[in-house]
């Protein structure tokens, strides 16, 4: 499989730039969180500002555009427990089209409610492998295209958008560190790492009950089933797919798993030290270069990727207090 060129990487930013914010690109400026990684030059990319609370505008945005009028007039669907559903309505908004978006009934109330307000109709179900039925049921039913959470040269060209934003302003960048779910965005970031600055490493971070990644990459194809037993919901990938895995497998320099007790940790942590409160998947990146990355990454210039926020006080206290 081709890569995607810079040309079309650059072309697809200029299509979400409009509707995204730049979000900010800042040097660690917590004093307990840097004091933990001496030697490490730490970055952050805080995502978590990002309208909808996630990264996934880009792609959602992205592939949007990709679609005619006949397409946006018949709307669009997704599945989701949570942050694709909400930048899948955001998107629907910005391109003028309807969303239906379906969502397991286990899916937290805050997600639900800002579907909600950003125009989509939710639809729950009992599980996620019944939301995904339910959504081939509306695609053929009601003519609705289905926009992937995580696959598809679109989605990837859209994510990589972060890494431009990145790489547009630092040059001196050595390491990226990157959340893992089904793998949409580490796809489009290593892309763009590798197209604008090849010598840049970037490495991905999975939680140990969903490191469906790490097993694909050891068997060398994407896995069609992953057990998901983790707190980082948003990196619960059930499956991995072809397109955006061949895309990590050709550029990703590395994948490793930390553990929902010190993702938890980090929470805390971010919020003491950074006053960020962020959901699970947002706490991943800072969880491997204080743990598992630490030692590979000493002298050298790390960007951390804070993904998301999109959790409510009270899940975020109870996740907090598991540490």
């Amino acid at each position: 499989m081709s890569l995607p060129d810079l040309q079309e990487l650059r072309a697809a930013q200029a299509i979400v730039a409009p509707h995204i914010i730049r979000t900010p690109y800042v040097p660690c400026y917590g004093e307990r969180i840097t004091a933990s990684v001496p030697g490490i030059d730490l970055q952050l990319k805080l995502e978590l500002f990002q309208r909808t609370g996630s990264f996934k505008p880009r792609g959602a945005v992205n592939v949007l555009s990709t679609l005619d009028k006949q397409a946006l007039s018949r709307g669009v669907a997704a599945f989701s427990a949570g942050n694709h559903a909400i930048a899948t309505a955001y998107a629907a908004s910005v391109a003028g089209t309807s969303a239906k978006v379906v969502m397991p009934s286990s899916a937290n109330a805050y997600r639900v409610a800002s579907c909600k307000r950003y125009g989509a109709e939710v639809v729950l179900s009992d599980d996620i492998a019944a939301a995904f039925k339910e959504v081939e049921r509306l695609s053929e039913q009601e003519g609705r295209t289905v926009i992937h959470p995580f696959e598809g040269p679109a989605t990837t060209a859209g994510n990589a958008s972060l890494a431009l934003e990145i790489l547009d302003i630092d040059k001196d960048v050595q390491d990226i560190v990157v959340p893992v779910g089904g793998g949409g965005l580490i796809s489009g970031i290593a892309a763009a790492v590798k197209l604008m600055l090849p010598g840049c490493r970037v490495i991905g971070v999975e939680p140990e009950g969903a490191c469906g990644m790490t097993k694909s990459l050891a068997q060398g194809s994407p896995l069609a089933e992953v057990t998901v037993n983790t707190i980082a919901d948003s990196l619960g990938a059930p499956l991995h797919l072809p397109y955006s895995f061949d895309v990590i497998q050709q550029c990703v320099d590395d994948v490793v798993v930390v553990s929902d007790a010190d993702i938890a940790a980090m929470m805390q942590l971010m919020f003491e030290d950074l006053k960020l409160a962020v959901e699970p998947a947002g706490a991943a990146a800072l969880t491997a270069i204080t743990g598992p990355l630490k030692d590979q990454l000493a002298g050298r210039r790390v960007v951390a990727i804070v993904c998301g926020s999109n959790i409510d006080a009270q899940s975020w206290q109870s996740l907090t207090a598991l540490n």
